[in-house]
């Protein structure tokens, strides 16, 4: 299947690359807003776009100098494609692509879909649904190697308002330092972000998010939010 690589912004310029980024979707007017929008929001950006996953596959094997794609996995299964759906969507990507940045870029809010996509390496969660600042800010945290996840407000506490209700007990085993912490690590803030706000040095913000991994009885920043909504920390009005 034949595909064109479409460009947004402006031009190469000599000893300064242009950056290439990439939008999968099916839909041609979503996949192109996208695309715009990356435009205006990384002016000099160029952008490419595919109708499908196959077409993402072949544009990866052919330019890599690609910075980042970002992926609907709601796209319909090939014929080389297993039973896994949209991870395995995911894990064909991450197999082509080595180290290259990958956000999903959904409509799906299940919890389920975000765990899966970020244990399977994805560096974060777009809802389309997301103003244009939160497109950018999750575009700059994967391309320094941080992950965003949606505000779990928003996006976990609809799929576990039945689940148990622990608050206090999660907020007694923290520090009130590792409190602070561990509010600004669950709106999406990266390590860096997290230091420049509470003012101090990034690294003492490293030992802090390990330690409430630590106390929590986690591994990573996504089961940080799962475990918090899980225990009714998010039941308020955002």
């Amino acid at each position: 299947m034949e595909f064109e690589l479409q460009a947004r912004g402006g031009s190469r310029s000599a000893g300064n690359p242009t950056r290439i980024f990439l939008v999968v979707d099916e839909q041609p007017m979503v996949r192109h807003g996208f695309a715009l929008s990356i435009g205006e929001i990384y002016p000099g950006t160029r952008v490419l776009e595919a109708g499908s996953l196959d077409e993402a596959l072949n544009i990866g094997r052919q330019t890599p100098e690609l910075a980042l794609v970002l992926y609907d996995p709601g796209l319909p299964r090939g014929e080389e494609e297993d039973a896994g759906g949209a991870i395995a969507g995911l894990r064909r990507l991450k197999e082509t692509l080595g180290d290259v940045p990958v956000l999903i870029l959904t409509n799906s809010d299940e919890v389920a879909d975000i765990v899966d996509s970020v244990r399977m390496g994805a560096r974060g969660y777009v809802l389309k649904t997301s103003p244009p600042e939160v497109l950018e800010h999750a575009i700059s945290l994967a391309l320094s190697g941080d992950i965003f996840l949606p505000l779990p407000r928003a996006v976990l506490n609809g799929a576990l308002a039945d689940g148990p209700r622990g608050n206090d007990d999660i907020l007694d085993r923290l520090t009130d330092r590792q409190r602070d912490v561990f509010e600004l690590l669950l709106a999406g803030h990266s390590n860096k972000e997290i230091a420049r706000g509470l003012g101090v040095l990034e690294g003492t913000v490293k030992v802090h998010v390990r330690a409430i991994m630590q106390k929590l009885g986690v591994r990573n920043r996504t089961q940080v939010a799962v475990v918090a909504a899980r225990n009714g920390c998010f039941t308020g009005e955002g």
